[in-house]
């Protein structure tokens, strides 16, 4: 479901797609110490789809192991990236600081506690990145490799990459299709892949099943929120700092001009990640589609209102405490295993009138999906804090494609004759793989090699 990193050797010729964490319990994430199954200074380049943690989250490891290519994205993929990694060095330094005065306290051994990597090698990876990357222009990788990065519509800058082959006299055009978005959504361009493919590597995370329709999740999220400030409570939104909150943002404001939400709302943005990258959002307006990007050149900003707070520092954080009712609270992280959001649980989850509203996927293994799925106690802080509020599971928001959204990317680029299902689980992207009109689907396991 996670880590996603592919391998593809043509001539002398060996390229990554994508070099991310895995994320989930801690046997999954243990994987991330693991042997990548290739010698990272054998790779020449390392095309980035974009910059969820899952995608690149170990190019500092990789770096740290030898590699010394080029890393190639969008320009919006990586000032994401950058913000992503140095995000992930600094909780992987402050866990490892953490567990070095556990172990301490218990007289246990020290010396071989260290951080996945640090911020110094988070710095480091990004002199590796080179060559920026135009939607739908090719960029040459050798005599014989060229690739082309398209709209994926998933998050700012993400991609899907076309690469075009030629070995041995035969040629073959492989598309791996990073994370697909959702068609009709807010910001974003919708998905364009392009046809004519003979092998597809996709994503499968809503494989299995259709998401809930856009606008009756706008009007669900508008009715929690103004069902909540009736009760005299508190909402918290569990966000993904890159997407997910500047779409929210974007749908509060539309809510608030059009009379849906009081115009009195209080809405605290409590994730420093995702203030900076709003702010990069702000940057990067040649990613939005028509609608979003008239607002901008009209001096709008699409993501800002009255009534919105940004808070950086920890002591603003814990002064929204003092906030005891009508006030919405989006916190990182969206899979509520690390972040703010987890003090913010601690204060209000226990609570009848305050309210959780997830907007995004919650994996196995994660707190958020221990929620969504009915604990009734959740240990947050050494703490059992029971589960009283009224918890909300919005799937309209998702950035992710559904099983039909799936099906018709699929569609658009021909008739390919080997289809990958990869980064799903395995009931997702088997139940997927059979709605497929395609002569040959597979599901490969980690390090298992094919000839095309």
């Amino acid at each position: 479901m996670t880590g996603s990193c592919h391998l593809v050797s043509c001539g002398d010729k060996r390229i990554l797609i994508d070099c991310g964490l895995y994320q989930g319990g801690r046997e999954i994430e243990n994987e991330n110490h693991g042997d990548f199954g290739f010698d990272p200074a054998e790779i020449d380049y390392l095309l980035l789809t974009h910059a969820h943690l899952d995608h690149c989250g170990r190019i500092p490891l990789l770096v740290n192991h030898g590699f010394s290519g080029e890393i190639i994205t969008t320009a919006a993929s990586r000032e994401l990236a950058r913000l992503v990694m140095l995000d992930s060095a600094h909780i992987n330094e402050e866990e490892a600081a953490r567990r070095v005065r556990q172990a301490a306290w218990r007289g246990r051994d020290v010396t071989g506690i260290k951080p996945l990597y640090t911020t110094i090698d988070a710095l480091n990876s990004l002199d590796y990145f080179g060559h920026t990357a135009q939607y739908e222009t090719p960029v040459r990788l050798g005599e014989h490799v060229q690739a082309t990065f398209f709209d994926a519509g998933h998050i700012l800058g993400s991609a899907s990459i076309l690469l075009e082959l030629e070995e041995g006299g035969k040629h073959k055009r492989i598309l791996f299709s990073g994370d697909i978005g959702y068609s009709g959504r807010a910001i974003l361009h919708d998905p364009k892949p392009p046809a004519d493919v003979d092998v597809v590597v996709m994503e499968t995370t809503y494989g299995d099943r259709p998401h809930k329709q856009l606008l009756p999740s706008i009007d669900e999220l508008y009715e929690a929120i103004t069902d909540t400030f009736d009760r005299g409570g508190n909402v918290v939104i569990p966000s993904f700092a890159l997407e997910r909150t500047q779409e929210i943002l974007y749908y509060l404001r539309e809510g608030i001009e059009a009379g849906r939400l009081p115009h009195f709302l209080q809405v605290f943005l409590d994730s420093p990640m995702a203030i900076s990258a709003t702010e990069i959002f702000r940057r990067h307006s040649e990613c939005y589609d028509e609608e979003s990007e008239k607002l901008f050149l009209d001096g709008k900003d699409p993501f800002g209102f009255p009534g919105l707070h940004f808070t950086r520092d920890p002591s603003e954080s814990m002064a929204i405490n003092r906030v005891s009712c009508g006030a919405v609270i989006i916190a990182g992280s969206g899979m509520c295993n690390g972040g703010r959001v987890r003090h913010h649980f601690k204060q209000l989850l226990w609570r009848e009138s305050s309210s959780v509203i997830f907007v995004g996927y919650g994996a196995t293994g994660t707190l958020a999906r221990a929620i969504i799925d009915g604990a009734e106690t959740v240990k947050l802080f050494r703490e059992e804090v029971p589960v009283k509020a009224k918890i909300y599971t919005l799937g309209g928001f998702s950035a992710h494609a559904d099983c039909n959204e799936l099906r018709a990317w699929h569609k658009r680029t021909g008739s390919p004759e080997r289809t990958f299902l990869v980064h799903g689980e395995i009931n997702a992207m088997s139940q997927f793989g059979r709605s497929l009109d395609c002569p040959k689907v597979e599901m490969p396991e980690l390090h298992q090699e094919f000839l095309l």
